[in-house]
């Protein structure tokens, strides 16, 4: 099984335009284009009924102290946690995804879900609990929302896009459905998998590990 997108290559930085957020010119954060990216699968192994999507920063910060606060760092040093950006289950075999077709600009407090383009169902991302305290993006994020990393962390994100095959046309799964959600319903349903990874700044300094 192969992942591939037509929006950037594998170990490349995403280009902006597929981001939440991008670099401002007072070297903070303006909003972004936030389309989904291109990607499409081939060599799926026999049996394959359905195909789940994730997307998931590998480098979120475990702290929120100096997070996009002026004058500070997020440390290199500081311990780190997976974020989830996209959730997509119940995709056919034989489709693609176009870029944008899940995601074409900023919505504030989050697309709708979980019915999704396609035919296929979309999960909820981590943007869900990290807008929850402000009023004017608080909500349920369906979908495909984009990297937006802290515009003063010192650190390249990684994204790693990666599709599933699986031996069901329905995953077995419902509600809000989150990353972990479809990771569990996954078990024992997987016949291949393949991946992709990018990687993306804010901060312009932010050094890769």
């Amino acid at each position: 099984m192969q992942l591939r997108s037509d929006s950037f290559k594998d170990g490349d930085f995403i280009p902006s335009e597929y981001a939440l957020g991008k670099t401002s010119a007072d070297a903070k954060i303006d909003l972004a284009d936030n389309k989904s990216p291109h990607l499409a699968w081939d060599d799926l192994p026999e049996g394959t009924k359905s195909i789940a999507i994730l997307c998931i920063d590998r480098d979120a910060p475990t702290k929120p102290d100096d997070v996009n606060q002026e004058g500070r760092v997020v440390p290199a040093d500081l311990p780190r946690a997976d974020f989830s950006h996209w959730v997509l289950v119940d995709l056919s075999p034989d489709a693609a995804i176009e870029e944008g077709a899940f995601s074409d600009g900023v919505t504030a407090k989050g697309k709708d879900g979980p019915d999704a383009p396609l035919g296929a169902r979309q999960g909820i991302n981590d943007y869900t609990a990290w807008f929850a305290g402000d009023p004017e993006m608080a909500g349920d994020y369906y979908g495909y929302d984009g990297p937006c990393p802290p515009f003063n962390d010192s650190i390249v994100h990684r994204y790693d896009f990666t599709a599933y095959a699986l031996d069901v046309d329905r995953l077995d799964v419902g509600g809000k459905l989150t990353a972990p959600d479809v990771l569990a319903a996954m078990k024992g349903h997987i016949l291949a998998q393949a991946g992709i990874r990018g990687k993306y700044k804010i901060n312009q300094a932010a050094k890769e590990l």
